[in-house]
């Protein structure tokens, strides 16, 4: 059931996206009176799943979900369709347009999209506000796993600067290390400041791991029991907070976790804090090491911040934070580039794309995703490759600059080697994609 919405979701997400790209040139295009011949969702090689013809254009849904299109006449496109433009030009088609009215057309879809995810940004600023939890607030320090070891980090350790600055916002500190120089993270540890740097070989480890390295650390309190729970049997209750196992001092979650596994299948010995006053309770632990218990989480324990924001007041917010988008993911493009740090190794497809949306259904995740993607989708499309919005862009740019049109087989050739490069990506982001999450 997980997998079916989050497949939904990543559907209606991309289908939207599509949908507001391709109007963009469609618009563009009816603005200065261009013939449009398809306006398509997805592709349709051999057939449609739906189609529908008014005045001169025709509708439809076609059966590959890999993205969608607009077959503008007059113009050398992924149709290949060389035979429409071997007669002399129309006043009506893309060829006869002047050079600045086809530019403003092919880039008019990538416009739609940045202008989209700001618009959708401001609107989850005005719904739902900006709730965050500052770093400051996380006051019993952070937790780490074997990776956040390997960095240099422990538990308990106090995050003070990132790359020499206060991180504001907990949830922005891996974000800004990865992506910003000098990669730099300065703790509190022990009373005294440690600074550890991230170099490619540590970058990678982070970038291609599957779980976060470090959490905020909190105490192990019992919020309910799971079913035949031994430590219900055993005489815990909703509310107990552990603070020692066998005499030794353990409050928090990844201490008491550790020790579980440790002490599994023998009897252990519990001290717990109940109503302000100490009590000890003697069990066994299970040989999976598990107690079967749930615990209170972060939000229960730490202050987050929440910031509301009124409806005109929104603009500026999802104005800023679409820009703030933009720059991260021109960044990221930076590791990918930088074969020391593996980051190639994360780029994923449309696998990797519905991992990121939760199992239910969660309105806030689905519109701040939908934006993400519309940044994404806008920035891939710019870049200068044939058969890409900005490779059409780039070649009409110079025609701007010389005066000279590219010649019809040139824009051919252009567009199948455009073509070939593309599939080759996908099929990288597949093949990573089986890696990652099939054979692994």
């Amino acid at each position: 059931m997980e997998i079916a919405v989050r497949i939904a979701q990543l559907l209606v997400s991309l289908s939207l996206l599509i949908v507001c790209h391709e109007l963009g040139h469609f618009i563009a295009a009816k603005i200065f009176k261009t013939k449009v011949e398809k306006f398509y969702l997805f592709f349709d090689p051999w057939f449609s799943l739906f189609k529908i013809k008014k005045g001169e254009t025709e509708y439809g849904i076609g059966w590959l979900p890999l993205g969608g299109y607009v077959k503008i006449a007059g113009m050398v496109d992924e149709s290949l369709d060389m035979e429409s433009i071997k007669s002399d030009p129309q006043p009506w088609e893309f060829r006869s347009k002047p050079a600045w009215q086809r530019l403003i057309i092919m880039l008019a879809g990538v416009f739609v999209n940045f202008i989209l995810a700001m618009f959708i940004y401001a609107m989850v600023a005005f719904s739902w506000g900006t709730q965050y939890l500052p770093t400051e607030n996380i006051k019993y320090g952070i937790s780490v796993d074997t990776l956040g070891e390997k960095i240099g980090l422990k538990n308990g350790d106090m995050i003070k600067l990132v790359n020499g600055e206060k991180c504001e916002d907990y949830n922005k500190i891996l974000t800004t290390l990865l992506l910003n120089e000098p990669k730099i993270l300065t703790v509190q540890r022990n009373g005294k400041d440690t600074t550890i740097h991230l170099d490619d070989q540590k970058i990678s480890l982070i970038l291609n791991a599957e779980a976060p390295f470090m959490t905020p650390r909190f105490p192990f309190v019992i919020e309910e029991f799971a079913e035949n729970s031994p430590a219900q049997k055993a005489g815990f209750q909703k509310g107990d907070k552990i603070i020692q196992i066998n005499s030794k001092p353990r409050e928090f979650f990844d201490e008491i976790k550790k020790e579980l596994k440790a002490n599994s299948g023998e009897q252990t010995e519990f001290t717990i804090l109940r109503d302000n006053k100490t009590q000890v309770i003697t069990m066994t632990i299970p040989e999976d090491g598990l107690i079967k218990v749930i615990t209170k989480g972060p939000a229960d324990f730490f202050d987050f911040k929440t910031i509301e924001y009124g409806f005109f007041e929104s603009f500026p917010v999802g104005i800023n934070r679409g820009f703030d988008k933009i720059g991260e993911y021109l960044k990221q493009w930076k590791l990918i580039f930088n074969p020391d740090t593996g980051a190639y190794k994360s780029v994923g497809s449309f696998i990797s794309m519905a991992k990121i949306f939760p199992g239910v259904w969660d309105w806030y995740s689905f519109w701040n995703l939908t934006a993400l993607f519309s940044i994404m989708l806008a920035v891939l499309n710019v870049f200068p490759i044939p058969g890409l919005d900005g490779g059409h862009a780039l070649f009409t740019i110079v025609e701007i600059i010389t005066g000279k049109q590219p010649s019809l087989k040139f824009q051919e050739t252009a567009q199948k080697i455009g073509m070939i490069i593309l599939l080759a990506i996908m099929v990288f982001a597949i093949g990573n994609d089986f890696i990652r999450h099939v054979f692994n």
